[in-house]
């Protein structure tokens, strides 16, 4: 950590499921408990169902919102017929965050040995906005939270951050 001050980040957290309700969903409270704990601000939550096209829309709104600068997505990063999140993701995305998929099986990995590569887990940016895909597993969004994300959106963060590169994503759009 450096000296820096700790600058809050709005992130929406969405979740991608079938089946789960606001009251049975572990995996997004995890993220929900993790992103208030760590001093960040939860712009808004959804659930919605493994449908490419809605995820999309809601990735949009979101990345249109002035009040969301991160969006985590949990859930259908999996490689069965109804996990669509990571094409609605890419669907968005101007530029992808390669190593972040990379990192996140690393990290995975460690955990859960050669299981690790059924995970699509990919992060871009669009509209200025980070958006990141997590599986749906509470432990899952554990480790990118504990391991990857609570570090890059920490301006305090060392060498380097996401957060301190925040107001130069869109810096293409202005008058020259």
């Amino acid at each position: 950590m450096s000296d820096r001050e700790f600058i809050p980040v709005r992130i929406a957290v969405l979740t991608v499921s079938d089946t789960r309700t606001v009251e049975d969903d572990r995996s997004g409270q995890t993220l929900i408990d993790r992103i208030e704990a760590a001093g960040h601000i939860l712009a808004d939550r959804m659930i919605l169902r493994d449908e490419r096209d809605a995820i999309a829309d809601q990735l949009r709104e979101w990345i249109d919102s002035p009040d969301v600068d991160v969006v985590i997505s949990t859930g259908g990063t999996g490689l069965t017929g109804r996990d669509v999140t990571v094409e609605a993701h890419r669907d968005v995305y101007e530029k992808e965050i390669d190593a972040f998929g990379t990192m996140f099986t690393i990290v995975s990995m460690k955990k859960i040995g050669t299981s690790a590569v059924q995970s699509r887990a990919c992060a871009g940016v669009a509209g200025g906005t980070y958006l990141f895909a997590l599986p749906g597993s509470p432990g899952a969004c554990k480790d990118g939270w504990d391991e990857i994300l609570s570090h890059q959106l920490d301006y305090r963060h060392m060498p380097c951050n996401f957060v301190e590169i925040m107001p130069r994503l869109e810096e293409h759009k202005r008058r020259k």
